[in-house]
């Protein structure tokens, strides 16, 4: 099955290392986030990726272009260095299409710019790339089959703290609220489309306002909520967090290791 990865945002709120370099590069460990995606997609078998590109897509390009999979395996060099054996491949049985999507497009506009890539597929999938997870993937393209939708989504519980806050007209504070928490779904991305999601697309569209509500209007779009690993890397505490856990061995996402 085809995976379509949105790569091309600027990736604001991790200005730390996205004014350098696009936020799918961003490295956990010794691989960028968008390698530990793919890596994830190809373990359930799914490895023909169409990449989205936009900002700086011109290293995201570079970055394959140029990849070597013994900078980060463990290998065995013999006769001068003219014979390289890898114990493992990381990257030999993928396919990757790179598509200029533009710089300032949004998502559902990135996805109309490279339909002519899945529009004959039974069904594809797509991402944003800036998260992981541990999802059995099998099981969710399985459930998804079964409910005949033309969209699907991963759904995960988080939560948030608040103060609430209550003033007059002069913009005088009259009360402020203890700290209160409220649980909700959170957008987790993981899609599955079926083909006819095209024609709840117009241009211009950002793919989870119009479109997302043109399907529920008519029940095409179902959810999966899922309460194990899931975690994005949109800041860069975010970023120090995933590098911690990478060099303690907690990388639940990381399920070829396993």
């Amino acid at each position: 099955m085809k995976v379509v990865l949105f790569c091309g945002g600027l990736g604001t709120r991790l200005r730390e290392h996205s004014d350098t370099i696009p936020k799918p590069l961003v490295n956990i460990g010794y691989q960028p986030i968008l390698w530990h995606l793919m890596r994830y997609y190809a373990h359930f078998g799914h490895n023909d990726f169409i990449l989205c590109l936009g900002y700086r897509g011109d290293m995201i390009r570079e970055f394959f272009l140029n990849y070597n999979e013994c900078l980060t395996n463990d290998f065995v060099m013999s006769e001068g260095g003219r014979r390289i054996e890898p114990f493992k491949t990381d990257i030999q049985d993928w396919r990757i299409t790179f598509v200029d999507t533009g710089l300032h497009s949004n998502i559902g506009e990135r996805l109309l710019r490279v339909r002519r890539f899945v529009e004959d597929e039974p069904m594809f999938l797509a991402n944003y790339a800036d998260a992981l997870t541990d999802l059995p993937l099998d099981d969710h393209i399985e459930r998804f089959e079964r409910t005949g939708a033309v969209g699907g989504l991963l759904a995960t519980r988080t939560s948030a703290s608040f103060h609430s806050v209550q003033f007059d007209d002069g913009g005088w504070v009259s009360s402020f609220g203890r700290l209160k928490e409220t649980e909700f779904w959170l957008n987790a991305g993981f899609f599955i489309f079926r083909p006819k999601v095209f024609d709840y697309i117009e241009e211009g569209d950002e793919l989870v306002e119009k479109p997302f509500d043109r399907m529920i209007a008519e029940r095409k779009l179902w959810v999966n909520r899922y309460t194990g690993f899931w975690q994005q890397m949109d800041t860069f505490r975010e970023k120090i967090m995933y590098d911690r856990m990478e060099a303690r061995g907690e990388t639940p996402w990381m399920l070829w290791e396993a």
